[in-house]
């Protein structure tokens, strides 16, 4: 078995993983508790979901320590899972600005920023696109879709893996893992384009909701879950990351890949817990921040 091939020191590293694993959960579990005793019936799903995110990415991460196999398997889940949160991110912030008819009331007349990361940031001659019904739509199938093709990218993967066709870490033209992958890339691109557009606009707004250190978190997850992982597969790859026997290359950069996540992702849930846990109170109505000027006026 993996523990009986496990030195000392290599024992403890995985029973504390493990450890900070458990209290992830624990951690979430609490903080779900609390989310669905305080917070409102419309926006209680969409938090527990984005508080799920961390602790989710920890559990696969130490599935895929202890049973090597199965890491193709949790880091697909890993994956779907995400790619459903980033929508439900664009959705909190929607929610949060009161719903979609009052986010179109309160930024009536104003436009979109559509020269943000990480598709547009240098082409500063794209034009400011007016907020409307058509936009916002437009902005929420951005991650809508990355939410349904993602599952669907993961399926055919998983069905081509099983049949030898798949190879993770073959990145030939002539093999479908490139091409799968690229689909992927430019798929979450457009996704998080869509959820940093909408957050430029209503970083302001909801300021008071500490919405820059919520995005900041979401932000940590999508650079440490992504980029971080694959710049260690593909260090793996070029055998930059030494084998080191039993283990070969590219199954040390995994293992490296999921131990550094367990650890980030656990520091995550608990500043998360901390972060969505304050009360805040609600935003003015669009309608009494248009009256205030004129209330002032008629006071003695």
């Amino acid at each position: 078995s993996l523990s009986a091939g496990l030195d000392l020191p290599g024992r403890f590293l995985f029973a504390t993983l493990t450890l900070m694993t458990l209290i992830a959960i624990l951690v979430f579990i609490e903080e779900a508790v609390y989310i669905y005793r305080k917070i409102p019936s419309s926006k209680r799903s969409i938090i527990i979901w984005i508080n799920a995110a961390a602790p989710v990415i920890s559990t696969t991460s130490c599935i895929g320590m202890w049973v090597p196999r199965s890491t193709m398997f949790t880091d697909f889940t890993a994956g779907i899972f995400f790619a459903i949160v980033i929508h439900k991110f664009l959705m909190m912030m929607i929610k949060e600005c009161g719903g979609q008819k009052v986010l179109l009331r309160r930024f009536e007349n104003s436009h979109f920023t559509i020269t943000t990361g990480p598709c547009c940031c240098c082409c500063l001659c794209l034009p400011r696109v007016p907020i409307t019904r058509q936009t916002v739509f437009w902005l929420k199938l951005g991650t809508f879709q990355f939410a349904v093709f993602r599952p669907v990218l993961v399926f055919l993967s998983i069905v081509l893996w099983t049949n030898g066709n798949y190879v993770l870490y073959n990145l030939s033209p002539k093999g479908p893992a490139l091409w799968i992958s690229c689909f992927i890339g430019a798929l979450t691109l457009f996704a998080l384009w869509a959820v940093g557009i909408m957050f430029r606009k209503v970083r302001i707004l909801l300021k008071c909701k500490n919405i820059i250190p919520k995005f900041a978190l979401y932000q940590f997850i999508v650079i440490l879950n992504h980029l971080q992982t694959t710049i260690i597969n593909i260090f793996a790859t070029q055998k930059i990351i030494p084998c080191a026997p039993p283990l070969s290359s590219t199954a040390r950069g995994s293992y490296i890949a999921q131990q550094l996540l367990i650890m980030e992702m656990f520091l995550i849930t608990v500043i998360s817990r901390v972060v969505y846990r304050r009360k805040y109170h609600d935003l003015e109505p669009p309608e009494c921040m248009a009256e205030e000027p004129g209330d002032k006026k008629q006071t003695p």
